[in-house]
């Protein structure tokens, strides 16, 4: 199969693009950065469609606007223009849109959310806000068939994302969290990400489906683990130490920090957003990858984060 994959000098995208090369198929691989596999052409999702695309049969979309912070204006350019360009460039072709979890409602806990659940008018920042006017534009656009697949916290070799945010987070030996950090959490092992994006090249599945490891863990039990595996330690060498933070304060905290952010100030990694992730339940239902895709995930697992 001939596969064009955005975003394929990124975590996500590389390690899409690398599988689907060693699965024998001709990748076309689009970036600002060299990627390193298949064919390279560089490729600004902000410049709009590409004049003399290749032909392919399939386009994976991973390229997209990450940061938690940043305008609207600038996220949108890659997020809803970018997929639109990449939709326009390879109309026709079977098309895999990587979404989000973060598309769902920030304000309350998403408790094994559904695909189907209605989403929020509003979001905390333009990540969300933009990843969800992206599957808007896909649901009304006519030019192929589309599956969007919505992981959520996307972790493995080659992390570039959560695990620097994870490891941000301690200080001498102390890992500060809000509440407890009993609340459950759904996270994605990328190699169970790229194994819904096999399947859903060789389906003729379209709509939405979530991607997430079989069973949440306690946030408080992931981020320990994952710190410790890296070689963090507590004082004096010891056990790590959490610090409880009581919730109500890290919310009046990350609003007065967001509206410092929004007056021009430096951008706090404490926010209302980070909160919305950390401070509540952000699980998912998997009935769809299981029964759509065929795809029985396998539990989280943090076996190697010493290598990552």
């Amino acid at each position: 199969m001939r596969v064009a994959v955005t975003g394929a000098s990124g975590f996500v995208g590389g390690a899409v693009a690398r599988a689907l090369v060693a699965d024998g198929h001709d990748v076309h691989a689009f970036s600002r950065r060299p990627a390193g596999v298949g064919t390279w052409r560089e490729w600004d999702l902000a410049g709009g469609a590409l004049a003399d695309p290749p032909d392919v049969d399939a386009v994976v979309h991973v390229g997209a606007a990450v940061a938690d912070g940043g305008s609207h204006g600038a996220a949108a350019r890659i997020n809803v223009d970018g997929t639109r360009a990449v939709r326009e460039t390879f109309a026709g072709a079977r098309m895999v849109h990587v979404s989000s979890a973060s598309v769902y409602d920030p304000r309350v806990p998403t408790v094994v959310g559904r695909e189907d659940s209605p989403l929020p008018d509003r979001h905390l920042n333009a990540y969300g806000a933009t990843k969800a006017a992206a599957e808007r534009y896909l649901a009304g656009a006519d030019l192929g068939p589309v599956l969007v697949l919505r992981p959520h916290a996307v972790y493995g070799p080659g992390d570039t994302t959560l695990l620097p945010r994870v490891e941000g987070l301690v200080r001498r030996g102390r890992v500060p969290l809000v509440g407890d950090g009993k609340a459950l959490h759904s996270f994605t092992h990328v190699d169970t990400f790229v194994a819904a994006v096999r399947a859903g090249l060789t389906s003729d599945v379209t709509g939405v489906v979530n991607v997430a490891d079989a069973e949440p863990w306690p946030l408080r039990r992931a981020v320990l683990e994952l710190l410790e595996r890296r070689g963090h330690r507590g004082p004096e060498g010891g056990s790590l130490r959490v610090l409880e933070v009581p919730p109500r304060l890290a919310h009046g905290l990350a609003g007065l920090l967001d509206g410092a952010a929004a007056c021009g100030l430096p951008r706090s990694r404490l926010s209302r957003y980070a909160l919305s992730h950390l401070a509540v339940e952000r699980t998912l239902d998997l009935t769809r990858l299981r029964s759509w895709l065929g795809v029985d995930p396998p539990p989280t697992t943090l076996e190697g984060a010493e290598t990552w």
